[in-house]
């Protein structure tokens, strides 16, 4: 089971997260492209950084919502949301490739990524884009109990899916991830995560805050970088999870 985690999501005088310290017990780095967060600085470095710890690149594209963090939902037609996509590949690609690597999957972000996960529109808008990009590079999506639906839609557009599930944030009874504003939308103390991470390897389900198991099966588990407790989370999910 491998480890992700969203990163690079500093943008100028602004920091955020706990990158470099999270960064040596994860296998996937989700880098921010530019849109929600991020500059090419802070793109460059947590490139290097992920190079020094073995680390895959994916991108991380979001809507373009600096003030928002990529977290308010954007009307947008397929054509935009293809083209900035395409757009944010390419600029992350572009740092990797002075750096001697390439992005190798894709996760959007945010309200990008919710979005996804319930309009087929906007997933078929994304998996177009990662196709016409590069179809070596996965869509990362949600495990839910819908992914016979999702590889099916990813058959006919070319391109290989990995499903994750999450270890910090909490599940609706629908199983997608509980609105922040609700109170235990998102675990606070490693007890709790590791209880949702073992249920996820163990049972290959989670349980909703409605108390009801809904079945998964998940490639990956995203841990996040910019919580209180994140880097104790990381090291314990890498315990947890094994090498």
């Amino acid at each position: 089971m491998k480890l992700n985690c969203d990163m690079g999501e500093s943008f100028g005088s602004w920091s955020k997260g706990m990158d470099a310290d999270v960064m040596p017990y994860i296998d996937m780095a989700n880098i921010a492209c530019g849109y929600h967060a991020s500059d090419p600085q802070t793109m460059d470095y947590t490139v290097q950084l992920a190079q020094q710890s073995d680390v895959m690149v994916g991108a991380h594209p979001g809507y373009p919502d600096l003030l928002g963090f990529g977290r308010r939902d954007m009307v947008l037609s397929a054509d935009e949301l293809r083209l900035m996509t395409v757009y944010q590949l390419a600029a992350l690609d572009g740092i990797c490739r002075v750096n001697g690597t390439s992005i190798q999957y894709v996760k959007p972000h945010g309200a990008l990524y919710n979005r996804m996960m319930v309009d087929e529109a906007t997933l078929g808008a994304l998996m177009q884009a990662v196709a016409g990009y590069s179809r070596d590079c996965p869509l990362v999506v949600m495990a839910t109990p819908e992914a016979d639906a999702v590889r099916r839609l990813a058959d006919r557009h070319g391109i290989e899916v990995w499903f994750e599930a999450f270890s910090d944030r909490a599940y609706d009874d629908s199983g997608r991830l509980a609105n922040r504003s609700i109170p235990g939308a998102v675990h606070k103390t490693t007890e709790a995560i590791e209880a949702q991470v073992l249920q996820i390897i163990e049972e290959g389900a989670v349980t909703s805050l409605g108390g009801h198991r809904i079945p998964i099966c998940a490639d990956t588990i995203c841990i996040h970088g910019d919580s209180e407790h994140a880097v104790a989370a990381a090291r314990h999910i890498r315990a947890v999870v094994g090498a």
